[in-house]
Order: C-alpha cells, then sequence, then structure tokens
C-alpha cells in the first residue's frame, strides 16, 4: 500500500511522539510554525527541552532523513526554536534532534532517534 506524501509524515511523527512518551518525555507542542519555519514535535524531560525534526522517507528515497536536515533546515528549525522560546519562556536546555523514519508500503521498516543532531551554541542563545 502507498501511503501519500502526508500519510508518510504522519506516521513517522506518531511514532517518534510515542518513542518520546515512552521515553519519558512530555510532549509540549506538534507542528509548532511560525512564517518561514516550523518544528514537528517539542517534548520536555529533566531540563531539556528538545526541538525534534521528523523526517519520514520511503525505503527508495537517495538519501537517509538525517542527511536531509541540511544547514538550511536547521537555520530554520533553530529560527523557529527561538521563537518557541520568546512566546512560550522556559529555563530548560535545549536541544535539537532529529528522528529518521523508513518506511516501506505504508508500514515502518527502521527508526533511529538522533540526540544532539545538530549544535546551535554559535547561532543562537535560547
Amino acid at each position: 500500500m502507498q501511503l501519500s506524501r502526508n500519510e508518510t509524515g504522519k506516521l513517522g511523527e506518531e511514532l517518534t511522539a510515542y518513542y518520546l512518551r515512552k521515553s519519558g518525555y512530555e510532549i509540549l507542542r506538534r507542528n509548532f510554525r511560525i512564517k518561514g519555519g516550523e518544528i514537528d514535535i517539542i517534548a520536555q524531560k529533566d531540563g531539556i527541552i528538545a526541538f525534534v525534526e521528523v523526517k519520514t522517507r520511503d525505503i527508495s528515497a537517495l538519501e537517509s532523513g538525517i542527511q536531509a536536515v541540511g544547514s538550511r533546515k536547521r537555520s530554520l528549525v533553530i529560527r523557529a526554536a527561538q521563537e518557541y522560546s520568546v512566546r512560550f519562556p522556559h529555563d530548560c536546555q535545549p536541544r535539537f534532534d532529529i528522528s529518521d523514519v523508513t518506511v516501506k508500503n505504508g508500514k515502518i521498516v527502521k527508526f533511529s532517534y538522533l540526540d544532539n543532531a545538530f549544535d546551535s551554541a554559535e547561532d543562537m542563545t535560547l
């Protein structure tokens, strides 16, 4: 069964949210959008606020989800995280994670989650 791009993305986000909850995180927001940027999942645990980019790819994709988060995408996530932190002040240490989900025929075949996938220290202060 072939899923639409939107359905594929939702499947990856659902799995990632489930993984985070099972790992003890509280999901604060999903699909936080600002002009020019979006964060798929924002979660908090033990003084850490994780801004999570979820990349869900078909098994036939040429690059992994982690490879697909280039410098432009990272800067958009960082900008959205800055805005989130202004709108919803917190005392947590920010962290930028990537969830990489691979699907085949509408079913998840691989899941990996990378903590601290990229660093924003030189780009911003939250």
